[in-house]
């Protein structure tokens, strides 16, 4: 099968955005990137996906941690600048969760530090044991199919029934 095909198929499954961030030697990094889960309620874990060449891969092996911001809808031009779209003259500014950097109002911001990792095919797997988490009100930021999109607002929401 072509490889345009196969991630035409997978870009139709529409997914959070998040930028992954870390410190080493006190500098901070960080990638866009929405190859992310929940992987256990029991211990706390979560699973991110980086690609063999990516940046990141070699500053979370150096820093043995990671957060996951997830972003809000208000958040897309973070997104590019941290998928490399995007320049800006402005420094970023970050705030800490259990030590590690995140993104201000962030919808949720993961801190975590590296438990395990597998490389499979291209990616390095890592789980992760959450340290600590962080939410903010808001609505996410969403991708798919090689666009960003927002949530549909409901005029007339309907109730959960029980």
């Amino acid at each position: 099968m072509e490889d345009r095909k196969f991630r035409n198929a997978m870009g139709s499954f529409a997914t959070g955005v998040t930028v992954i961030t870390t410190e080493v030697d006190g500098n901070i990094h960080g990638m866009t990137a929405n190859a992310f889960m929940s992987q256990s309620l029991i211990p706390k874990l979560v699973a991110i996906s980086l690609k063999e060449d990516a940046h990141m891969l070699k500053k979370i092996k150096q820093s043995g941690q990671f957060c996951i911001n997830v972003l809000s809808e208000d958040q897309q031009d973070l997104s590019k600048v941290f998928a490399g779209q995007v320049k800006i003259d402005s420094e970023i500014q970050f705030d800490y969760l259990d030590g590690k950097p995140v993104i201000p109002d962030a919808l949720a911001q993961v801190a975590c530090h590296v438990k395990s990792e597998y490389i499979e095919g291209d990616h390095t797997l890592f789980i992760g044991e959450v340290t600590d988490v962080n939410l903010e009100d808001g609505e996410p930021l969403i991708f798919s199919k090689g666009k960003y999109r927002t949530l549909e607002k409901l005029e007339n929401p309907v109730a959960a029934v029980n």
